[in-house]
């Protein structure tokens, strides 16, 4: 559990949440990869979350067909993949000693179909129930299951029977380009969506020939009303756009002409191929007349499309036709070759027949009244036109019934719809998928012997393991069923007793009687906040709001005889086959007061239908295709998680889901199950004393994966004892903890739980990991902190050293250099000493000693003496000294002096000054012109002694300036 710090859940708390989460599917479905797993019951725990993960691993892997029990899953890759179902992969399929172990496919269901058929196993008929919502592939599902057949039926055993089986596989085959233009049509969800229900039948004696089809509930009303952005059947399009010249001008439909029940014509789609419906149809039988009849009455239904009325002033007078719409009445009179006034006059005018008499009335229609006269003339003749290319494909293809020893069924029927206005055939649809939703659980549970109310017998898995099962408790839909159909009160029963009350129907009565009588279903809602009547039918995959506006008149389906007298007048041979005149049938439109018969509603008509339907599944073996759609907008390589989550729960698989769920989702093999709890043992030596604590070596031999059971079972033992404890622990203070069963249980090869005990060993675990990890983490900080305080001495010592390296070594440089300079200074002034002494002339200077000091002559004591000896004896660089501004003074000048011009010390009396050519040193020092200063000497042999120096800021500027002489000496003595 993530904490909390000042009321927000700490990020890296959470992220870790997330982690052990991963790591925990890891863990369960670790197995296997999720796009390797064939059958969605193996995954590990058998959630919706590992379902869709699973799922779409597949389906990135390019995997769509996967199973799920006795169901295959079947998603729609929207993107041709021709070697999917290739002849080649056909007969492979076919040709498998064990198909099922090869990978799911909608060829190993054909071939296990087919290979039942012939095992003669009861039961011996097979049936095959494809379902899924518009786009789901539903369609293309049923033709390639055609094409199996066709490719892998039975090798008749003459050439003669081969022929014939053959040319009817092709018939087969055909039908199928010609119930889809007439019975489908382009909606939003797929451009190709199946608007009627069918079920073929494919009889097998000594081989499979021939076929029977069987629809429901044709969706009529879309040839007179259209959604926005939706088309009309394919048929009328293929008319108006593939059609030649001269059949434009037979049928009346130019180029450019526009319907008003022709919506979108400008859109181009694959199945607007007319040549190949006008080819099937001709494999069929349909010779080319009879072809040009069928679209010569479909153009007059276009045209009695572009009848519009007009409101009348006058109740008593009939509402007269529009401008434009004189020629289309007189056009689609021609073409359907009815006469063109009674034609109008039945379309405006009612007929009434009142009283024991039954005196006989005519009341002219309304506007709205005629429009609705208009569509169910077009309503009409299209369904009996369905109804009769049926026959026609049937009488076509179907083997003499008395063959029929063995068939295989193919159901095609609508996915559950949803919509935001839902009316009668949401109704319909809805109430046949509770139908066969209660079928496919009751299947499923005998299929994989879960539990079902009557047998009470336990599952296989369970059963091999050898644990204890009982009764599991799962919630059907007969609730649902019942407030449907039930009796003696239901939702169909109140609609049909609407209908037969000769009063006018209103939507808010049929809303109030509907939540008065059925108040106490559980599965009946209603939506307070809805401006319109309605009511809310919770489903097994959820609640559909059904509008009440329009219920009952939809539920009668009227027809009124007028119209149907009027078609039978028809001089159109196609009209006269579907609407002839049977006296049985002109008696029965014209019966008495008294001896009235009930009328046929589309509930009733439908829920017959459904019935009959379910009794042939019933002693049939069913197998289940659940078409399932990605993505909403028919794109290759997206899967969107919630719209498939909401088809799985449409099509019953998460109803399943919840049904296996509903025992011990969770099965982890004994070596899985050891390796990741074994750790939980510490739990157990903590609580109980003297527990044993296996050795390295004995960890080591649990870990191989050659260990065998009976080694398991005393660490599984171990494992499971510390499960009381973990449950006490978890309890809250109130909660009776010990007298609740550990949902848990160890079989000989698995061990079963629950969801929540997953979740508590979890968190035992995650808590033994929690005190691991402090441990180590203490241990960690103690040899870190030891480990910096060693490397801190260390480093205190090698700093030491190395300074003291770094100081011996500049001390030890440092006397070098002092030497080094000491010496070259030595050398250098020796050398500069006798540099000058050889410049200056040879004259011998009298020394000090030879001549006689007066007593009051100033005698040097001891240290100027040794001061006056130490004096570089430099000259040149005495008498810059001494002229300098600053610099020595006193006495230390004289001495300075003294030493450069080399002077007695004595008396300047006692010696006298010699002349230049006399005596040596220098006589005398003069300034030259620019402050330059030359030095006057006898004899000067030293190189570059006439440069002038550069002048200084204290140079003497006087010309020829005596600057200092040696008789001038004496007085610095």
């Amino acid at each position: 559990m993530a904490s909390q710090v000042n009321g927000h859940s700490s990020g890296s708390d959470a992220q870790g949440g997330k982690s052990l989460r991963e790591d925990l599917q890891e863990f369960l479905g670790g197995e296997a990869l999720l796009h390797e797993l064939d059958d969605l019951t193996k995954v590990n725990p058998v959630t919706l979350e590992t379902v869709l993960r699973c799922l779409q691993a597949r389906y990135a892997a390019d995997m769509f067909y996967t199973s799920a029990g006795c169901t295959l899953v079947a998603l729609n890759p929207f993107k041709p993949v021709p070697q999917l179902y290739s002849p080649a992969l056909m007969r492979e399929y076919h040709a498998a000693p064990q198909p099922q172990k090869l990978r799911p496919h909608i060829f190993a269901v054909g071939e296990q179909t087919y290979r039942n058929v012939q095992s003669l196993i009861e039961p011996v008929n097979q049936s095959i129930i494809v379902s899924g919502e518009s786009g789901a592939g539903k369609t293309w599902t049923s033709r390639c299951l055609m094409k199996f057949y066709a490719v892998v039926a039975a090798s008749p055993t003459s050439l003669e029977s081969h022929k014939i089986a053959e040319r009817i596989e092709q018939r087969i085959l055909n039908s199928n380009p010609v119930m889809e233009a007439f019975g489908n049509a382009c909606t939003l969800r797929n451009n190709n969506s199946s608007r009627f229900g069918k079920f073929i039948q494919r009889p097998l004696a000594q081989q499979m020939t021939g076929a029977a089809v069987q629809t429901y509930l044709l969706e009529k009303t879309r040839v007179t009303c259209q959604a926005s952005s939706e088309r009309n059947f394919h048929i009328f399009y293929q008319i108006c756009k593939g059609a030649s010249m001269d059949e434009r001008l037979q049928w009346h439909l130019p180029e450019g002409a526009s319907f008003s029940w022709l919506p979108n014509p400008e859109r181009t789609l694959e199945e607007d191929c007319f040549q190949v419906t006008r080819e099937a149809m001709l494999h069929l039988g349909i010779d080319i007349p009879t072809q040009n009849n069928i679209f010569q009455v479909l153009a007059g239904l276009l045209h009695l499309g572009n009848i519009w009325f007009a409101d009348s002033k006058d109740e008593a007078q009939s509402c007269q036709l529009m401008d434009d719409a004189k020629c289309s009445i007189r056009t689609s009179a021609s073409l359907l070759q009815l006469p063109e006034d009674p034609l109008l006059e039945t379309l405006q005018i009612r007929t009434i027949r009142a009283g024991r008499q039954q005196q006989v009335f005519q009341k002219p229609c309304s506007r709205a009244e005629c429009d609705t006269r208009r569509d169910c003339l077009a309503k009409l003749v299209y369904a009996r036109l369905f109804d009769w290319l049926v026959s026609v494909i049937n009488s076509s293809i179907c083997a003499d019934p008395d063959s029929w020893t063995t068939f295989i069924g193919l159901l095609d029927v609508y996915g559950f719809e949803s919509f935001p206005s839902n009316s009668l055939e949401q109704l319909c649809i809805n109430y046949a998928n509770e139908k066969l939703q209660q079928h496919f659980v009751a299947h499923y549970l005998r299929a994989q012997q879960m539990l079902s109310p009557a047998t009470q017998l336990p599952p296989l898995e369970y059963a091999v393991e050898g644990l204890d099962w009982s009764f599991v408790n799962y919630q059907d839909n007969q609730a649902c069923l019942d407030l449907i159909e039930g009796s003696p009160i239901s939702i169909c029963s109140l609609i049909n007793e609407e209908g037969r009350l000769n009063r006018p129907s209103s939507a808010a009565q049929l809303q109030t009687r509907i939540e008065s009588a059925l108040a106490g279903s559980p599965c009946l809602g209603h939506n307070k906040l809805s401006q319109e009547p309605s009511f809310i039918v919770v489903h097994y995959a959820g609640p559909v709001q059904y509008h009440t506006a329009g219920l009952v008149e939809k539920n009668k389906d009227p027809v009124p005889p007028e119209l149907t007298r009027l078609l039978q007048q028809s001089q159109d041979p196609l009209l006269k086959v579907l609407f002839p005149m049977d006296p049985e049938e002109k008696s029965q439109e014209e019966p008495s007061g008294q001896s009235r018969a009930p009328v046929l509603t589309v509930v009733s008509k439908f829920k017959a239908s459904l019935e009959q339907l379910l009794q042939v599944l019933h002693s049939t073996t069913p197998h289940y295709i659940r078409c399932i759609k990605p993505n909403s907008q028919g794109q290759a390589h997206t899967f969107l998680q919630e719209e498939v989550l909401s088809q799985l729960e449409a099509c019953g698989l998460v109803e399943t889901i919840h049904i296996s769920a509903a025992g011990f989702p969770i099965r982890i093999p004994h070596q899985n199950f050891v390796e990741r709890y074994e750790l939980l043992r510490r739990l157990c030596t903590r609580t109980s004393a003297g527990s044993h604590s296996p050795s390295p070596d004995e960890g080591h031999s649990e870990w191989s994966p050659h260990t065998k059971g009976a080694t398991l079972q005393p660490l599984l033992q171990d494992i499971l004892h510390t499960l009381p404890a973990l449950t006490q622990a978890a309890a809250t203070p109130g909660d009776p903890a010990e007298a609740t069963p550990v949902p848990v249980h160890c079989g000989r090869t698995k061990v079963f739980m629950t969801d929540s005990m997953l979740e508590l060993l979890e968190c035992g675990r995650a808590q033994v990991r929690e005190q691991c990890a402090c441990c180590i983490q203490g241990s960690w900080r103690r040899h870190r902190h030891r480990k910096q305080e060693r490397q801190r001495q260390a480093a205190t010592l090698i700093q030491a050293a190395i300074r003291s390296w770094l100081a011996r070594k500049h001390i030890q440089r440092m006397h070098a250099a002092a030497t080094a300079i000491k010496r070259t200074w030595q050398k250098w002034r020796i050398r500069m000493a006798f540099l000058a002494s050889k410049e200056l002339d040879g004259v011998q200077e009298k020394h000090v000693s030879q001549v006689p000091l007066p007593l009051g002559s100033l005698l040097l004591p001891q240290a100027q003496t040794s001061l006056l000896e130490a004096i570089i004896r430099l000259w040149p660089l005495g008498l810059v000294l001494a002229n300098a501004a600053v610099g020595v003074r006193g006495f230390q000048r004289k001495l300075v002096v003294w030493a450069c011009l080399q002077l007695p010390m004595g008396n300047p009396s006692s010696y006298a000054v010699q002349t230049a050519q006399e005596q040596a040193g220098v006589t005398s020092i003069r300034a030259l012109p620019q402050g330059s200063i030359k030095f006057h000497c006898r004899k000067s042999p030293l190189p570059y002694a006439d440069i002038c120096p550069e002048p200084s800021l204290h140079s003497v500027t006087g010309f020829n300036q005596i600057l200092l002489e040696r008789h001038s000496l004496a007085s610095l003595g």
